[in-house]
């Protein structure tokens, strides 16, 4: 364009090196600014897929891999970092503001570090005349402060100091904000007020709502990334695209270690042994858990060092802290004004103060850590990094704005493992979310006699007896989780196998190997133990039905989460409500098990809040159910392959309007059955509005004994002549009086009318044909 500047006329070659300086090394484990490994010889590409999984904000995260491994999304679509901003084979919309969400560690920084690099060093997207990378953990340093765009910009990247609003305006720019669960602003998309220019003072976070928005420098691109749980702040208004970083792929994790060394035989017998353990084959899609996974196992591998290598997340934690510390010694070995006691004894001491640390800003929810919060723990930070081995390495220092510095763990779960060597209570099973699950895991995997022998000299050794121990295997056995979601339920199996108790675990083996289960009762974590194998196996299960499982009702809804690797789903609860938090898990397996035919929820007394959930699954467009009924008696008639049943479950108006929603957005339901609720005429009359939607392509409704009457009747006549896909309507058992008889005999008349099959008699007709009508 005429008035478009190049991007040498900006000085886009030192802001160029200057990026490639900040990007081209890293380092895992330490943030050191130019040093480290390069990027490009360590980077695998990750995978990175369009759109977002959905359900996963207020998960722990590490629950999430677990739960989550086996699922297969229909839609997923990979993506490289590279083309991030590119539209997809077919799509031709503009894409403004991108968001990557992704668990800790799973590699969004790597990723954000990737695509600047690239631009740097003029490999990629060289279209655009300026990256402009900012993280938000230097942005919470200038909180409180006041700046223009154009001032952010020079305080950040001091090469860009000649940059002028002109300038900035006609070029094509990038702005990277990584990080966004680490922010400490208040993004209020509502109230902010607008600013438009790039030359308007106002405070950061305004300035960030206004850019999101596109009120200030409409022409530039945004890319955001972030955790799950902090994406939601966003308005999806705001975003053209979402994508998630699902980190490596079973060949990538192979990549991965084949690319840190060359040693081929090292590498094999690694990868050997993380497909032998599945709990640390699910931790690999991370790649700072792979990093730790390496670290841990080529020194085992190459070194003297004798005994099994670890299997259990708590054995290759301590693993970890251990060679870390071993390395610092060899590292200070020239220091020889201190005694080997002496080094010990301090790295025992900073290492219980990481530990407190670790678990007061655990409870608090805080990832991020400034001078002060160290000083309050007694953490002299100086100190710490020359000689506990820890703070180099499992401890990440950021040097920002103004060389003030910011502390974090290099990745959550070791700041749970510290949390947990610091910590001797255990009532976290009662967290609402779960976030301190793996918290709990550690907690009693690091009660072991092995593990207290291990790092015994680290941490000073806790007399656990045999007896103490055994006794918190039965208490967790006899957990009550009558108020705990069947998912984190299955925590406490995880639990007992970091305990190094294999005997659940073994006796369900046996179990589902078994042609005659229905005779064995189950426990309730033996439920738990059923639910995991199953969800985590590699052959889909044909059907789940409770039924057929000797257990409790506690124990029948510990089952559930194996919904989501089976094909027909059975969940028949007699006297028992199926709960909002039972509900996620099914939920979770409509939104991303393409296998899920049919859903029998018979007998479960739903309420609103659970209803909407499940109509927030049929509304994904993964969901492949194609038929949703609720009358009992109908059970026992022919069914079609795809089923999900609602009987006797108390929907009211609001659950109709949700159910609706689904209709208007799910082309794959072509059967629904509500009968025997009572929706009464308000609740047909917001279906009738999800049958008018041109995507509802619905071709049976039954609506036995759902207190309908003459004014019900009218809406679904209205809507019926628009409809050209139903063809069955059962009105059975409802209060329709003349007018509403005359209502149905005229639509049946009626040329856009395509019913074959009407029944709405006061009883069943044992005779009715296809293609008849009855009255």
């Amino acid at each position: 364009a005429q008035n478009s500047y190049s991007v040498e006329s900006i000085h886009d070659h030192e802001h160029k090196i200057s990026l490639r300086r900040r990007c081209e090394f890293v380092t895992e484990g330490t943030a050191a600014a130019g040093s480290g490994t390069p990027l490009n010889r360590i980077y695998t590409e990750l995978y990175i897929t369009q759109g977002r999984r959905e359900g996963v904000n207020t998960q722990h995260e590490v629950w999430q891999l677990e739960t989550t491994s086996k699922m297969e999304t229909l839609s997923d679509t990979p993506i490289k970092c590279q083309d991030i901003f590119k539209p997809l084979p077919g799509q031709h919309t503009h894409i403004r503001v991108v968001v990557t969400q992704g668990v800790a560690g799973i590699g969004k920084t790597f990723s954000v570090q990737k695509f600047t690099l690239d631009w740097a060093e003029g490999l990629e997207n060289q279209h655009v005349s300026l990256v402009v990378l900012l993280s938000f953990r230097e942005l919470n340093l200038i909180k409180d402060e006041r700046y223009s765009l154009l001032q952010l910009l020079r305080v950040f990247h001091p090469t860009l100091q000649t940059v002028t609003a002109e300038k900035l305006a006609v070029c094509k720019v990038v702005f990277i904000f990584d990080g966004l669960d680490e922010s400490r602003f208040l993004l209020d998309f509502q109230n902010n007020k607008v600013v438009s220019d790039v030359t308007q003072t106002s405070s950061v976070d305004v300035l960030l709502t206004n850019l999101i928005k596109g009120n200030l420098l409409p022409s530039a691109l945004l890319w955001i990334t972030s955790r799950p749980a902090a994406a939601s702040q966003i308005p999806p208004t705001c975003v053209d695209r979402v994508t998630e970083v699902r980190g490596f792929t079973d060949l990538q994790k192979e990549e991965y270690f084949r690319r840190r060394s060359s040693d081929e035989e090292l590498c094999s017998r690694i990868i050997s042994h993380i497909k032998a353990s599945r709990s640390l084959h699910i931790m690999c899609h991370i790649p700072v858990f792979c990093w730790i996974t390496a670290t841990v196992l080529e020194h085992m591998l190459t070194t003297d060092q004798r005994g099994e290598l670890p299997k259990s997340l708590t054995d290759m934690y301590s693993h970890f802290l251990l060679v870390q510390t071993q390395r610092k010694k060899h590292k200070y070995d020239e220091r020889h004004d201190r005694s080997q006691q002496e080094l010990m004894e301090t790295d025992r001491e900073v290492l219980l103060k990481l530990g407190r640390l670790a678990f007061e800003h655990l409870e608090k929810g805080n990832l991020m850590f400034y001078q002060e919060d160290l000083e309050e723990c007694g953490l002299d930070v100086t100190e710490a990094s020359v000689y506990s081995g820890v703070c180099t390495e499992i401890f990440k220092t950021e040097c920002v704005l103004f060389q003030r510095k910011v502390y974090c763990f290099v990745h959550l779960s070791i700041q749970e493992f510290l949390a947990a060597s610091r910590s001797r209570h255990d009532d976290t099973l009662k967290s609402e979310n779960g976030h301190l699950d793996l918290f709990v895991r550690f907690l009693h995997g690091l009660s072991l006699e092995s593990n207290q022998r291990l790092l015994g000299g680290l941490l000073g050794r806790t007399k656990s007896r045999p007896k103490d121990i055994q006794r918190a295997i039965n208490n967790l056995k006899e957990t009550n989780t009558e108020y705990i979601s069947p998912d984190r339920s299955i925590n406490i199996f995880h639990c007992l196998m970091e305990m190094n108790d294999l005997s659940v675990h073994q006796d369900i083996q046996k179990f589902l190997k078994s042609e005659n289960r229905s005779r064995k009762k189950l426990s309730e974590i033996q439920c738990s133990a059923v639910a995991y194998m199953l969800q985590m196996s590699e052959e889909v299960l044909d059907v789940l039905d409770l039924k057929t499982y000797r257990t409790s009702v506690e124990g029948r809804q510990r089952l559930i989460p194996a919904v989501r690797n089976c094909r027909k789903a059975r969940l028949v609860l007699i006297d028992c409500r199926l709960t909002e938090s039972s509900c996620a898990s099914l939920v979770s397996a409509l939104k991303s098990n393409p296998h899920l035919t049919e859903l029998d929820l018979s007998d479960n007394q739903l309420q609103d809040s659970a209803v909407k959930l499940l109509s927030a699954g049929l509304e994904s467009p993964n969901c492949s159910l194609k038929t949703l009924r609720s009358d009992c008696i109908s059970l026992a008639l022919n069914m079609i392959s795809s089923l999900f049943r609602l009987s006797h479950c108390s929907l009211s108006e609001s659950s109709c309007a949700s159910l609706a929603s689904a209709l208007k957005s799910n082309p794959h339901l072509t059967e629904l059955d509500l009968s025997e609720n009572q929706l009464q005429d308000s609740g047909v009359k917001l279906l009738s509005a999800g049958l008018e939607s041109p995507n509802c392509r619905l071709k049976t409704l039954r609506l036995t004994d759902c207190q309908v009457t003459d004014e019900g009747c009218a809406s679904l006549a209205s809507a019926l002549k628009s409809n050209p896909h139903l063809t069955e309507l059962d009105l059975s058992y409802n209060y329709l009086q003349d007018s509403g008889v005359k209502l149905l005999s005229d639509l049946v008349e009626s040329p856009n009318c395509s019913l074959k099959t009407l029944r709405s008699v006061e009883g069943w007709s044992q005779s009715i044909t296809e293609t008849s009508v009855c009255f």
